[in-house]
């Protein structure tokens, strides 16, 4: 990839030269300029931010910056002057530059300024980037994902919430089955009813009937007044009863009466009282298999298998790793704002190598994890959990046996080797590679220093 051009738009040719000297020996393409007619002249397309004196003979610096400003893609801009005040100062960046120097200019503080201008280009085009992509790959009920995998569950849940039979979502631990049993009552003719989920693993099997079914007064000990359960309680609505599984036969038995039936009987009644609620299950187990076991009833697991959703797990998702992450790391820059941008590349190929047998929960609390610990600019690899920094390879990616894990690379060797790499790739470029590592200069300089 090709450097980043400047053009520098300058009158007195000594400091032209030194300009251009300054910045071509930190990496930079530099294109020179007597004046702002000249450069306006020319093919200004690849070019990405235009230092400018403010007085120039013709067209003035401020005069320059204001046609510029009028471009689809202006480039970012800085203006030096000699008679630089604080009114030039707040007018230059009211019209839109991006820094205002004044002469005779201390290079090095020019030189931080050109990066940190570049730097924050750079984010611009990033969050331009991220906003653009994010509205067609966020779902129903807040779904997040555009990978063929993810359209086709929306595509179902679509198709499946106009039903009304019960719903049957399979799918590993943390990979958003909640969500997408909120999706299909959003998008169902009962939106404007309750919507409850209870976890059946959650609650005493003792206690299990009275919470779905209701008791009447006087039923059990301490039942001193009736009480509507569950079931009653999302009349009209949608319940989700999680981790189906975990329910006893007896009260599958129940529940099965209430969808053929649409009737219940509370603990300790006799009348029989009519419901209207569409049943949504969700399981991480193998609900067939505990038929086959005797634990589920097999009447009760083809009626819920009537409409059946399967939710993808992370690792079968490609790039919506990525769109997650930065969903997670807006959701925290909005309650706890640091200066931090987002995720150096290293951590973007850390994520997308990265399994996540714990999905999306996973995912969710490694960024969150992520994000406290770092403090610079972009979240780099070592803020992560060290079992997503030092997984062991997969069944597919074994090793032999005899291979000692001793013998591994450490995280510090890899990162090392990556950086020559880059390095390599941008024909020794300090500037290029620090933007690709995702890390600034100094941070770089640092990197090579302790690894020699």
């Amino acid at each position: 990839m090709s450097a980043i051009t400047i053009a520098v738009v300058e009158d007195d040719p000594g400091l032209r030269e030194l300009l251009q000297e300054e910045l071509e020996s930190a990496g930079y393409r530099v294109k020179t300029f007597g004046t702002a007619e000249d450069f306006m002249a020319l093919e200004q397309r690849h070019v990405k931010l235009v230092i400018s004196d403010i007085r120039l003979p013709g067209i003035t610096g401020m005069q320059l910056l204001h046609q510029l400003q009028q471009q689809p893609t202006a480039p970012a801009f800085i203006l030096i002057t000699a008679f630089g005040t604080v009114s030039q100062a707040v007018e230059a960046l009211r019209q839109g530059a991006d820094d205002f120097l004044t002469k005779p200019l201390d290079l090095e503080h020019l030189l931080v300024s050109v990066e940190r201008v570049l730097d924050y280009q750079q984010l611009q085009h990033e969050v331009a980037h991220y906003r653009s992509a994010q509205e067609p790959s966020v779902g129903p009920a807040g779904l997040i994902g555009a990978s063929p995998a993810m359209t086709s569950l929306y595509q179902a849940i679509g198709q499946i919430a106009t039903a009304d039979g019960a719903v049957l979502i399979q799918g590993e631990s943390g990979t958003g089955k909640e969500l997408v049993a909120r999706a299909l009552h959003q998008q169902s003719k009962r939106a404007e009813q309750p919507f409850l989920a209870v976890n059946c693993a959650g609650i005493p099997a003792e206690l299990m009937e009275s919470e779905f079914f209701g008791h009447a007064a006087g039923a059990f000990t301490g039942a001193q007044r009736s009480r509507a359960g569950l079931l009653k309680e999302a009349d009209g609505g949608s319940l989700l009863l999680d981790e189906i599984g975990e329910m006893p036969l007896a009260l599958q038995a129940k529940l099965l009466r209430v969808l053929q039936e649409g009737t219940l009987r509370p603990v300790g009644s006799d009348q029989e009282e009519s419901v209207d609620v569409r049943i949504i299950a969700a399981t991480h187990q193998d609900l067939e298999a505990r038929v086959r076991d005797q634990l589920f009833r097999e009447d009760l697991f083809y009626r819920l298998e009537t409409f059946r959703l399967d939710v993808p797990a992370l690792r079968e998702r490609g790039q919506d790793v990525l769109l997650l992450a930065q969903h997670f790391f807006q959701q925290l820059r909005a309650v706890n704002e640091k200066a931090i941008f987002g995720f150096s590349a290293p951590a973007k190929v850390l994520m997308q190598h990265y399994e996540f047998p714990g999905n999306v929960r996973e995912l969710q609390n490694a960024i969150e994890r992520a994000y406290t610990f770092c403090e610079q600019e972009w979240i780099q690899p070592e803020h992560f959990p060290a079992r997503i920094r030092g997984q062991t390879p997969t069944e597919n990616q074994a090793v032999d046996a005899d291979t000692s894990l001793e013998s591994w690379p450490s995280l510090q060797q890899v990162q090392a080797q990556y950086v020559k790499q880059v390095l390599a790739a941008t024909d020794g470029n300090k500037q290029r590679a620090a933007r690709i590592l995702g890390i600034t200069r100094r941070t770089l300089y640092r990197w090579l220093t302790t690894d020699n």
